[in-house]
């Protein structure tokens, strides 16, 4: 039996096309007038990164994020945000509170791919 929870479900090609990997953190800070985004550069092994994060206002000092291993959606159209361009996606635990950054157990290379 599946049991499904206000999600629509996807196929496996679907699922396929995401291209999750683990990058570190190498800064952090808030967006000028905007009082949700902060701007991460992330180190994915091959490249840098620009990631655009609405999680501003659950943090009390950016640059504790500095040196942290995140996973990222890394193949996600480009987006501009408040004149930043996003590439790609952190992902993070919705809790009812704040959000609640994923990270590996143990440090891996950047660029590892999540399977």
């Amino acid at each position: 039996m599946i049991i499904c929870y206000n999600f629509k479900m996807i196929n496996f090609e679907d699922f396929q096309k995401l291209d999750i990997r683990i990058g570190t953190i190498i800064s952090a800070e808030r967006v000028p007038r905007a009082d949700k985004l902060l701007k991460l550069e992330v180190d994915l092994g091959t490249d840098k990164r620009q990631i655009l994060a609405g999680i501003a206002e659950f943090i009390d000092d950016p640059n504790k994020l500095v040196g942290k291993q995140i996973p990222i959606l890394t193949n996600l159209e480009p987006k501009k945000f408040r004149g930043y361009e996003s590439q790609g996606m952190m992902l993070a635990v919705g809790t009812d509170n704040k959000p609640v950054l994923l990270h590996p157990a143990e440090i891996v290379p950047n660029g590892s791919k999540i399977r």
